[in-house]
Formats: C-alpha cells, sequence, structure tokens
C-alpha cells in the first residue's frame, strides 16, 4: 500500500462504529498488514502482549484498548511494558473510543486527538507500512488526503467519460483537474468569498442525481473568464455572478466538463470539504502528479522530493552566499537594499521541473530572504520585489506543467499572505498574471537562452490560453540586467539500455560533434551537457543537477566530462552518493549525487559527503574532477598494461556458443562419456556465478588431438554442430570464421601453470570487498571473470583490498548499481606504491589468512561470507588486517574514509601517469 491508500483505509476507520475486539486489527490492516498476520494476531501465536486487551506486534506496535478515560494511564502501561521492550516496538497506541494517544518510541514524538480525527496523524504511522516518515506528510496529512480524493475524482470521471481518456482529449481532463484545484484551493482562502463557495455552488445547483453537476462547472469556468468590465452585458446565472474574473490563461478557451455520475460528484464535494488552505506547493504538486498518469497511479503519493534534499541543491547553489551576505549586511540599511535588489534580478531555471518542487521551494526561500531584509529595514509587510516570471522550468508533459505553474501561483499567494498580510495578498491575487513562465517542450530540443535568457528579456506567449504553449515564442520587455541565472532540478536517469529512440535521437542531436561513443551515455547527461553550454554563453550563470553517480564513473566520464571541461566549466560543488528518497514503501530510493557546475573561477570549492550517521560533512578543496574527488581534471582511460607492478590480467575465455559448450551437473551426467574420454574433454569452468554462488558448470573442452573421439558422441556431435550454425550466422566476421572451430570457444586465452587468481566482472556493490578466489590451472575461467595467471599471492590482498573497492566504484563501469570490474580500466591503472619484498611478504600473508578464514567455513560461498549482516567474524579481523597493512603501506596509517583513500589514489595516479608520459617525450 501507498501513502494516498493508507489514508484511505484510517480515515475510513475512523469514521465507522468503534468496535474495542476489532480496532486494533483493523488498524493494523489499514498500514498493510497481511490477513495471515492478523490471523497469528488474533489466535495469540504472535502477540506476546503483557497489557490486557493489547495486542503487540513484533517490531513493529504495541495497541491496547482501554475503559473510558484511562486512555493516559494505559499508554503510560505500554511504555513501561517488558513486553514493548523486548519485542523492540517502536510505536505504542491506547484508545478508549473517544480519545487516542500514541507514541514513537524512537524519536519520542506523541500524539493525541479525538477519536473520530485520529486519521488526521496517518503520516505518523507511515513507518510501520515501511514508509520514511517524511515531517512535512507527518505535520500536514492534507496533501495525502487531497491527492487521494483527487485520484478517486478523476478515475471515476474517466470511467464515465471514456472519449476524455483518449490521447486527443487526455489534455482537456488535465486541464479541467487543474481548474478544480485551483477553486478548491481559492474557495478556501477568501479568494473566493464567502469561504466554500465553490463546493456549495455545486452542492445546491446541481442535482442529486448528478445529471446537471457538468452544466453548473461549466457555468462557473465561464464566469471566471469574464472580465468585470463585460459582466452586466453577458448573461450569467445569479449564482455564477458571485465568482469572479480569474482568467489568466486556467479559464480560458473552452469551458467542457466532463459528465458526472453520483459517485463521481460525491467524491468532487468530498474534495471539497478539504482545507485547502493548508496545501503544501512543495510537495502537493509531485504527488497530483501521479494522479493523471496511468502507469504512475499505482505509485500514487509516493511522487516526492523532500525539502531537504532540494536544500541540498539550492543552497551551495545560491542561498548560502545570500544568507551569508545578508548577515553580514544586518547592520548597513544600504547593503540590505543592494541585496535586495540583487534578489529580485535572480533567475531559477528548472529544465527538467515536473510540477516545480525545486522553484517553488526557490521561490519561498528567496521570499523568506527578502522578509528578513524588510524586517531589518523596518518595511515589515512591504509587497516583494520578486516576480514569478523569475521561475523558469521546462517540461516535456502538459499536466506537470500546468501543476507547475498553480503551485507557484499558490506558492505566491501564500507567501504574501505570511509577509504582507491577507487584505494584501487578496488585492494582488486577481487576475492571474498572463505571463507564462513554464514551457511544455523537450528540453533537450529548446533553446534555453531564448526561455531563460540571461538579460532582458522574459518569454510570454500570445494566445489566451497560457497553458497551451506553442514552441514558437515571442518576446516582451523585462528589465533583469546585472542579474544571476540558476539552473537546478532532478532531470530523467535513464541509461542507455532504458532509452527510447526518440531519447537516443535527443543525445545523437547534443554530442554527435563531441564524441562518437555518446551512445553509452546516461539521458541525465544531455541536461549536464546543455547546462554547461549556457553557462559558456552566459558567465553570470551558474547550475546544480541531481543525477546518478554513473555520469561520474567508469568510460561515461571520458565521455561526458571533456566535453564540459573544453568550455572552461569548473565543478563548484558536489555532493557524493546519497539516498534520494521518496515515499515508496521499503524503498530507500536511488542512489545518486549533485554536481554544481559554474565558470567562474571560484577558490572555495565544496565536496559534500553523507556519513555512515547520516552526518553532512563538508570539506574546501582547490579543485574537483570529474569523479567527485579533490584533484586535477583528470580522466582515468583505459590501458592494455598495469601502470603498476602487477601481474597481467585478462579476460576469460569467450564461448560464443549459445550455451552448446557449457553444461550443467545434470547435462553432463546425461552425456554418458566414459571416465577416461571425460577426464580429456571436459572441464569445471568458472565465470561471475560460479565464483561468487559456487555454482557447478563445466564445458566440452575439446582440440584437434580428440575431435574425432568427441564426436563420436552423438549429443556432442549435435552441440558442435548447433555452435557452427550460430556462428555462421553472426554479422561478425571473426565470429563467422570461429564456425569453422566450433569445437572450442571463439576466444581462448592462455592458461596457468600453478594458479590462476580469479576475479568476476560483475559483483554487488553491497559488499565491503570485491570477490576474488584462487583456481587450480586445469578449471578454464569464462569471459564473465577475469584472470591473473600465476600471480604471486600478495596480489590476491590489494583485489580484495577496501582501498581496490573504492577505486573500482569510482572509476569503473557500473552495471545498474553492481560493480563491473575489467583489467583494462580496473586493474592496470590502479596506483600501487613501489613495494619492498617485506611488504610484498607482508600481504602474502594477509592473503593467506583470509583464505584460511574462509575455509574455516567450508562449504560456505563467497555470497554467503561476504554478506553484509552474516559476515563472519574471524574473516571480517582477517580483512581488517589486510587494509591495515596495505594502508600503511600508502600513507602510513589507516584512511579516515573513502574519499581520503581516492583523494591519494588518483594524486598517485595523475604522478605516475606524468611520469610515464615524460619517459616517453625524451
Amino acid at each position: 500500500m501507498n501513502a494516498v491508500e493508507i489514508e484511505a483505509a484510517v480515515s475510513e476507520l475512523a469514521a465507522k462504529p468503534f468496535d474495542a475486539q476489532e480496532f486494533a486489527f483493523d488498524f493494523l490492516r489499514a498500514f498493510s498488514n497481511k490477513e495471515t498476520t492478523i490471523k497469528k494476531l488474533r489466535a495469540g501465536q504472535s502477540n506476546s502482549s503483557d497489557i490486557e486487551h493489547g495486542v503487540l506486534q513484533r517490531n513493529h506496535i504495541h495497541i491496547a484498548v482501554c475503559d473510558q478515560d484511562k486512555v493516559t494511564e494505559t499508554l503510560t502501561a505500554l511504555r513501561k511494558s517488558k513486553a514493548t521492550e523486548k519485542a523492540k516496538a517502536k510505536f505504542i497506541l491506547a484508545t478508549d473510543g473517544l480519545n487516542l494517544q500514541a507514541e514513537d518510541l524512537i524519536s519520542g514524538d506523541t500524539i493525541s486527538s479525538n477519536f473520530s480525527e485520529f486519521a488526521e496523524h496517518f503520516g505518523f504511522f507511515l513507518p510501520l507500512a515501511g514508509i520514511s516518515t517524511i515531517r512535512e506528510i507527518k505535520d500536514n496529512p492534507i496533501d495525502v488526503r487531497a491527492t487521494g480524493r483527487l485520484n478517486k475524482l478523476y478515475i471515476e470521471l474517466l470511467k464515465e467519460n471514456p472519449d476524455w481518456a483518449t490521447e486527443e482529449r487526455r489534455q482537456d481532463m488535465n486541464h479541467f483537474m487543474a481548474r478544480l484545484i485551483f477553486c478548491f484551493f481559492a474557495e478556501d482562502t477568501e479568494i473566493f468569498k464567502p469561504t466554500g463557495i465553490f463546493t456549495k455552488t455545486i452542492s445546491d445547483m446541481s442535482e442529486r442525481d448528478s445529471s446537471n453537476t457538468h452544466e453548473v462547472i461549466s457555468t462557473l469556468f465561464h464566469a471566471m473568464n469574464i472580465e468585470d468590465s463585460k459582466r452586466a452585458e453577458t448573461k450569467l446565472p445569479v449564482w455564477a455572478k458571485r465568482f469572479p474574473y480569474v482568467n489568466g490563461g486556467l479559464f480560458s478557451g473552452s469551458t467542457e466538463v466532463p459528465k458526472f455520475s453520483k459517485i463521481a460528484r460525491t467524491y468532487l464535494l468530498h474534495a471539497g470539504e478539504l482545507n485547502w488552505q493548508k496545501i503544501n506547493p512543495d510537495i502537493f504538486g509531485s504527488m497530483i502528479q501521479a494522479v493523471t498518469n496511468d502507469d504512475e497511479r499505482g505509485s500514487l503519493g509516493m511522487h516526492y522530493t523532500s525539502v531537504p534534499n532540494i536544500l541540498k541543491v539550492l543552497n551551495p547553489l545560491f542561498l548560502d552566499d545570500l544568507n551569508e551576505q545578508l548577515e553580514a549586511s544586518k547592520e548597513s540599511p544600504l547593503k540590505l537594499f543592494n541585496l535586495r535588489k540583487r534578489i529580485a534580478r535572480i533567475r531559477v531555471f528548472d529544465p527538467a521541473c515536473g510540477s516545480g518542487n525545486f522553484l517553488v521551494i526557490a521561490y519561498k526561500e528567496l521570499r523568506k530572504i527578502e522578509a528578513k531584509i524588510n524586517e531589518l529595514r523596518n518595511e515589515k509587510g512591504r509587497a516583494t520585489d520578486i516576480p514569478l516570471t523569475n521561475f523558469r522550468g521546462i517540461e516535456i508533459n502538459s499536466f506537470p506543467a500546468e501543476i507547475a505553474r498553480l503551485a507557484l501561483v499558490i506558492a505566491e499567494y501564500q507567501s504574501n499572505v505570511q509577509y504582507c498580510g491577507q487584505i494584501e495578498a487578496l488585492q494582488t491575487v486577481l487576475p492571474l498574471s498572463k505571463e507564462n513562465w513554464i514551457i511544455c517542450g523537450n528540453a533537450l530540443r529548446l533553446d534555453w537562452l531564448s526561455i531563460c535568457p540571461p538579460t532582458g528579456n522574459a518569454v510570454k506567449v500570445v494566445a489566451d490560453d497560457l497553458f497551451e504553449t506553442p514552441l514558437v515564442q515571442t518576446e516582451i520587455d523585462f528589465e533583469n540586467e546585472g542579474g544571476e541565472t540558476y539552473i537546478c532540478g532532478n532531470p530523467p536517469y535513464l541509461g542507455s539500455t532504458w532509452q527510447t529512440d526518440e531519447q537516443k535521437a535527443d543525445l545523437e542531436k547534443l554530442f554527435r560533434k563531441e564524441t562518437n561513443v555518446w551512445k553509452s551515455l546516461d539521458y541525465v547527461s544531455g541536461w549536464f551537457f546543455k547546462a554547461a553550454l549556457y553557462i559558456s554563453e552566459n558567465t553570470d550563470a551558474k547550475s546544480a543537477l541531481v543525477a546518478t553517480n554513473s555520469i561520474c564513473q567508469g568510460q561515461q566520464v571520458a565521455i561526458l566530462w571533456p566535453s564540459i571541461f573544453a568550455r572552461k566549466i569548473n565543478i563548484e560543488f558536489a555532493y557524493t552518493s546519497f539516498s534520494w528518497a521518496n515515499l515508496a514503501a521499503h524503498n530507500a530510493g536511488v542512489t545518486v549525487i549533485i554536481v554544481g557546475l559554474s565558470k567562474q573561477s571560484s577558490t572555495k570549492k565544496r565536496i559534500f559527503t553523507t556519513s555512515s550517521e547520516n552526518e553532512i560533512l563538508e570539506k574546501t578543496v582547490n579543485n574537483i574532477n570529474a569523479y567527485l574527488v579533490e584533484g586535477e581534471n583528470i580522466i582515468i582511460e583505459k590501458r592494455s598494461k598495469p601502470i603498476s607492478d602487477l601481474t597481467e590480467m585478462i579476460a576469460g575465455n569467450k564461448p560464443v556458443d549459445g550455451g552448446n559448450l557449457l553444461l550443467t551437473l545434470n547435462e553432463l551426467q546425461n552425456l554418458n562419456l566414459d571416465k577416461g574420454l571425460q577426464r580429456k574433454i571436459i572441464k569445471q569452468c568458472y565465470g561471475s556465478a560460479e565464483l561468487i554462488r559456487g555454482l557447478q558448470r563445466y564445458c566440452i573442452w575439446i582440440d584437434k588431438s580428440n575431435l574425432d573421439e568427441a564426436t563420436e558422441n552423438a549429443e556432442i556431435y549435435s552441440r558442435i554442430e548447433a555452435v557452427k550454425k550460430i556462428r555462421l550466422a553472426s554479422s561478425k566476421e571473426s565470429t563467422r570464421k570461429a564456425a569453422e572451430r566450433a569445437f572450442s570457444f571463439e576466444e581462448t586465452k592462455p592458461t596457468a601453470n600453478k594458479s590462476a587468481l580469479c576475479v568476476p566482472v560483475t559483483s554487488s556493490e553491497n559488499r565491503e570487498y570485491l570477490p576474488v578466489d584462487i583456481l587450480s590451472p586445469e578449471k578454464i575461467v569464462l569471459n564473465t571473470a577475469c584472470v591473473a595467471n600465476d600471480a604471486p599471492l600478495w596480489n590476491m590482498a590489494i583485489i580484495t583490498s577496501k582501498i581496490m573497492q573504492v577505486w573500482v566504484g569510482a572509476v569503473c563501469i557500473r552495471m545498474r548499481t553492481d560493480f563491473r570490474f575489467t583489467p583494462t580500466l580496473a586493474w592496470n591503472t590502479f596506483p600501487v606504491p613501489s613495494l619492498t619484498e617485506k611488504n610484498k611478504a607482508d600481504l602474502t600473508r594477509c592473503a593467506e589468512n583470509i583464505l584460511l578464514a574462509r575455509e574455516a567455513h567450508f562449504p560456505a560461498t563467497i555470497a554467503d561470507l561476504y554478506d553484509p549482516e552474516k559476515m563472519p567474524e574471524n574473516l571480517r579481523q582477517a580483512h581488517e588486517e589486510n587494509d591495515e597493512v596495505l594502508e600503511r603501506i600508502y600513507i602510513g596509517r589507516r584512511f579516515k574514509n573513502d574519499t581520503e583513500r581516492l583523494e591519494k589514489l588518483f594524486s598517485m595516479y595523475t604522478e605516475m601517469t606524468s611520469k610515464q608520459a615524460g619517459k616517453k617525450k625524451a
């Protein structure tokens, strides 16, 4: 269940007659508990409560229903209960059916309310459903409740009006929803008077059977599009004349309304009964966005970008500087005046704005600073100088673009009420401005400078209906001389595998003159490159965008970042990898980075990292490279030989066989080979899965000397013929040529004499160390693994170290979130200090200790042993000792963190490559 569904279930529970015996079980159902869980609790199998009439769900909540007026006493008993402590309950809840009290035992937060109103606090309990509690939801549940009501209405209207669900009419439906949202907000904020007039008029003037509901709403929309000067000559019913002229593009054009069923009319009235004055435009827009998207409706209520995360972008981009200037100007009215003037000229531009979260937060934060300036200048209540036209956006989908503009209008009104007063806010809100500042279109195809010019002109649409924005724009006078522009946002990430043909074409158009390997880039790269182009044309602009960390790792670095650095763009600040959480249950969110770009050469560049305790650590550095590490702007490129004194590593053997030369144990047994032949032509083989998970895999390994004997077996002959057929059908000439020797792998590599050091190509980033193992020379290594033949054992100590794990994570390609280890990019580029014989002996001993620790847990696999939650203590200690020895070789002590590890490695890499370049030149 998602947040919206949970809110609906809790509201239903609060509204129905209280049942003391069933309440606890109904409550748990509302928070996604399955019937099997409820059944066990009811039967007492998993209910260890020591409170009368109590229900205790381990690791979750202890609930007790009590006698009237005993709620506080019962809550105290739940808090002191030994069973509560033993079961590690996170919440306690007591109710008598009239009142309800609860406590979050981790944070200490409490709630107390009438039972009938406890649904208002549903956000308090969201962690019970595996949803990380977000304070904005906890403190202000109206956004989720409104989303739920509108979702029900939307679905019911589409059911009643199937033609409005077609592609041709979907825009009309979305526009209708945007109008409704404004009306609900307006009637609760005195924009429409008296309070509640919109919902009440529909209730009073439409029939209960809903037959004329659409006509009543259409008449109201028509009234809101008639200017005051023309009202006398327009025939309007008396009940419609009470509604003011709104327009601003919102009510122009067609006023057609979908037809309502009785259920849809009820849903509309229920939505209107909410207090829309409390709507939070920071988060409402992103949740309501899912209502109109069939693919996203299943995740309703999860589309939420938290304010703290948005501020991670906006604070270092420009808010920190403004707040510092405010602090420094407190004693000078003139400096405050100039700061206010500066703020009024700042433009914030989100070229992937969605429903406007970043723009709304930026607007509210600037209004907050402006209000402080006015207060310090004894001008409290002064009208704002900050125009909404300074907050620009591009959004490819029409409905989010409408909601973004609406969210900004709501944010402006709420800010005016807060800083200027209700009367002043009402005087300025209507009619809505006709100027359009949110463009609907493809951001990678549009000219950003024309949409958000640095000086001189703003963008406006001449047509009345500004919500249907043509791509051809005209310009109006809007002076912004000397203003700053800040690009921000959270563009779509989309790795190359998941891009549509149109998205690939977007990237090709952008990058074809820059590189011929653009197909490997994530879609978000387009926004970074466009931002760099914009900044190169406008030196007063800066950008900060959210992206997956893959654009600062592996091969994408070499493709994307040289084009950015070539335009003299610097990385001004960066947040290294952290979780960008949303409201999805059991979903910590995607791992992202934030990268701030600027053409201005600042000496104060900042790297932010998130500690294991979620504390933000800030470090000031001289330069940030494309890997988000302090150091020069170097690019780690593939090398054919190791840069350090390491054994050469190669990729494993490549079958290209359609699976015909590879065998499971069962398939091997079904061949019925005699033992002599089996010893000659069957070998055990290892790729990533076999090495990590201990899978048994075999391969047919034939050479010309035993080919005739082998093909006497009909099954083997059939398999060889199948390989031949597959290779001949290939588009690659080398593969077709390999059909001549279909009895062997397409690519075979040299084998070891004594031992093979084997590393999987792909492994999970969740492991603290890269998996690696020693194989006997007769084992065959597949191309899903890499091998260093007859490597000294101290090489293993380096591969399985923390510092190697960090290097691979930084410079190698990722497969989704997994590491992809390649000899040319991971091993051959890895900097190792010059090792003494003692160093090598110490590292050899460490590797032996790791192998012995593993052996003690035979037959546990590498997957078992390196599970972060279950790693055996002796193995962990062996790795700690290995890291201690190796890191002391590097810097004489343990590194403080991964950032320090990377800084050292990049410094060494720069030094080693420059020396080698110098030798070549000489």
